[in-house]
């Protein structure tokens, strides 16, 4: 328990969007912590644009991957929250102050000193690399707060998505409170937008899905969309106009908004969870004059409510569309996300690291 954890993975170790295998270690399991074999972890689309420095430099070897899902093998003396055999998951942070009104209000990611800890690539002392590393990898350690409870009744494969993608969409759909039967939007059909779209269907919402893809449409209604939107043009959204009564974005890119807000009722509010390069998009006020939206934007969500979104989905069969690959197919997943070809999230076995 107070040795360093000797770990398999895959890292980046510059810009290029590359990873490799990169064997590494973590710190020791302390007091509060547990030890979690990685069975899965899956590939999120903020893993591309952070290991790419589209967020701000980076310090390399850093592995990625902040949906993770496994077997607790070993726990500290402090630890009731969990034992050894447990299944378990992390996603977006694994640290806090946990002293702050947030911090023990369940809003950990909103730290109001500033010390959440994100699961890749945060300077920590605690590791032996200087930073935090990330699920694309055999093992973590992480403080038991920080890690959730898996239910028996959800796969592994199925469940790691919904540690980023399940938790960044169902925070925001929830804090909406939008009434069953309430117009819903959901504009980019990616890995967070498909789960925004089944759980948006599954909270009674008639639900609208916009997607430059013309392939997705048939995708769309299958998950119980009303209607699946082709936006080959902005000339497209002009018959949505006023509409709906909520709308999440999730599109990753930097793109036009104001014709996507235009969709939304007066009044309504629009909220943006996608995060593009330099983090910056285009927005007309005159749009914003006159449809009168309101904006905001989602990080992702706290612990008690990951739990939540876990539990949901379990018990409502709320599952992403995956397909699992091996470590050796990472960087042609990443150019396949890239390119708006992945259906809907790529799950990575993690025996294979």
């Amino acid at each position: 328990m107070d040795q360093n954890i000797k770990t398999k993975g895959y890292a980046a170790t510059d810009d290029s969007g590359k990873l490799s295998p990169f064997e590494f270690e973590r710190r020791p399991v302390g007091d509060d912590d547990i030890l979690i074999d990685v069975k899965f972890a899956s590939i999120c689309h903020s893993d591309i644009h952070q290991e790419k420095g589209h967020w701000g430099p980076q310090k390399y070897p850093q592995v990625p991957g902040h949906e993770i899902v496994g077997v607790v093998a070993a726990v500290g003396k402090n630890v009731t929250k969990f034992k050894v055999g447990d299944r378990a998951g992390v996603g977006c942070m694994v640290d806090s102050c946990m002293e702050c009104d947030n911090c023990t209000h369940g809003e950990e990611h909103y730290c109001e000193r500033g010390q959440t800890l994100f699961t890749y690539g945060y300077p920590t002392e605690a590791e032996p690399t200087g930073i935090s590393q990330g699920g694309y990898s055999n093992k973590i350690v992480v403080r038991d707060h920080f890690a959730v409870h898996i239910p028996e009744h959800i796969s592994f494969e199925e469940a790691a998505p919904l540690l980023c993608a399940g938790i960044t969409t169902y925070s925001p759909l929830m804090k909406a409170n939008f009434k069953i039967g309430d117009k819903v939007g959901v504009a980019g059909i990616g890995g967070l937008g498909h789960m925004a779209i089944k759980l948006a269907v599954a909270k009674g919402a008639e639900v609208y899905g916009f997607t430059t893809s013309a392939d997705k449409a048939k995708d769309i209604l299958s998950w119980g969309a009303k209607e699946a939107v082709v936006v080959d043009s902005l000339d497209k959204l002009q018959a949505y106009r006023g509409q709906m009564d909520y709308m999440i974005s999730t599109i990753p890119y930097a793109y036009e908004m104001s014709s996507y807000m235009d969709c939304v009722k007066p009044n309504g509010f629009f909220t943006q969870v996608g995060v593009p390069v330099g983090g910056q998009y285009t927005i007309n006020n005159f749009n914003m004059m006159f449809n009168r939206v309101n904006y905001n934007s989602s990080l992702i969500g706290g612990i008690p409510e990951t739990q939540e979104v876990v539990h949901f989905c379990a018990d409502n069969g709320v599952v992403p569309q995956i397909e699992v690959i091996n470590a050796s197919q990472i960087n042609e997943a990443w150019e396949k996300v890239v390119n708006k070809e992945a259906r809907y999230r790529y799950v990575i076995d993690a025996a294979t690291f």
